[in-house]
């Protein structure tokens, strides 16, 4: 099968176009190199792809370029059995600065995508949401229905995003499935994450910083549930049109992880505290229910365990990966 991934040299985009072409799929990665964080870490991200593709039985090709390229898009998306799309421009604090950037990112290019794909054959298109849809939360967990009122310009274009989604499966007939990340995390993440800085500080002996007063509570999801939500949807259509929640199996509040890291590596450093922005949510958990019976989802890492494997990983990559962090 081609498979386009587009934001594929990212964090999440590059572990699925990684697993992929390891699981013999033809891969295109999309993407524009965005110098959102290091861009070396995107180059890392696309050399695991072409790993994973000469180990196994699929191909792997790399295209930098961008989603607000309709003419690139069209391109490389008639070319696609399936797409998965998860260029974006990210950040919550990056959309307060400039929400026009990341309304033409993110749902100028999502149109292009899905315009794309309904000129096309592709057999599916897999939009990345996110849990910012939510918002302020009049119950948790959140459940697929609850009211969508983002606190942040990210939130709202990912909000439109989604209605683009569904209204192109609604009135074009074209199978899309929107999932909604909450907080993924794990080798090769973004080094500006409160993950990779609290172990990072650990590890050099320096306090972890906690923004607010650490009692948020955040939905940690491991990125190797997240690539297994989305392999799922290379066999079934029995998502299609619908948004699903992609989270972990519990939640924990920020000053509790950030104890947790500094009880494994450093246990005489005390937490710090910091100003918290304004336009982050207070509290994620999703309820997965719904993604577990369309598609057989369950998230088999705990935070503890993800926590666990990312620190030995990043005790391995910490000549290349500590910098990153250290400078974000």
């Amino acid at each position: 099968m081609r498979i386009l991934v587009t934001g594929g040299a990212g964090f999440i985009g590059g572990h699925l176009a990684e697993a992929f072409a390891r699981d013999g799929h033809d891969v295109v990665a999309l993407d524009n190199f965005e110098p959102f964080y290091d861009v070396g870490l995107k180059e890392r991200n696309v050399e695991a792809g072409r790993r994973a593709a000469a180990d196994g039985d699929g191909s792997y090709e790399l295209v930098r370029g961008d989603v607000r390229e309709a003419d690139l898009v069209d391109e490389q998306v008639g070319d696609a059995d399936v797409i998965f799309h998860q260029a974006a421009q990210a950040g919550v604090r990056t959309s307060v600065e400039e929400p026009q950037k990341v309304n033409e990112i993110n749902v100028s290019g999502t149109l292009n995508v899905l315009e794309a794909a309904r000129d096309s054959d592709t057999e599916r298109v897999v939009v990345a949401s996110s849990s910012s849809v939510y918002g302020k939360p009049e119950y948790l967990p959140y459940d697929e229905d609850h009211p969508n009122t983002p606190v942040s310009p990210y939130g709202a274009s990912k909000v439109a995003q989604e209605q683009y989604t569904r209204v192109y499966n609604e009135v074009y007939g074209l199978p899309t499935v929107a999932l909604r990340y909450f907080t993924v995390y794990g080798p090769r993440m973004r080094p500006n994450m409160a993950i990779s800085n609290f172990v990072s500080r650990c590890l050099n002996g320096e306090p972890p910083v906690v923004y607010g007063d650490g009692t948020q509570t955040r939905d940690f999801t491991y990125v190797g549930d997240v690539v297994r939500a989305n392999r799922a949807l290379l066999d079934t259509d029995a998502a299609d049109g619908e948004a699903m929640n992609v989270g972990s199996t519990d939640n924990i509040e920020i000053r509790t992880l950030a104890e947790e890291i500094r009880d494994q590596l450093a246990p005489d450093l005390e937490l710090e505290y910091a100003e918290r922005n304004d336009a982050d949510s207070e509290h994620t958990h999703a309820d997965i229910s719904k993604a577990d019976e369309l598609v057989g989802y369950e998230p088999t890492t705990t935070i503890r365990e993800g926590v666990e494997r990312f620190t030995d990983w990043y005790r391995e990559n910490r000549d290349w990966y500590e910098p990153l962090v250290r400078n974000s």
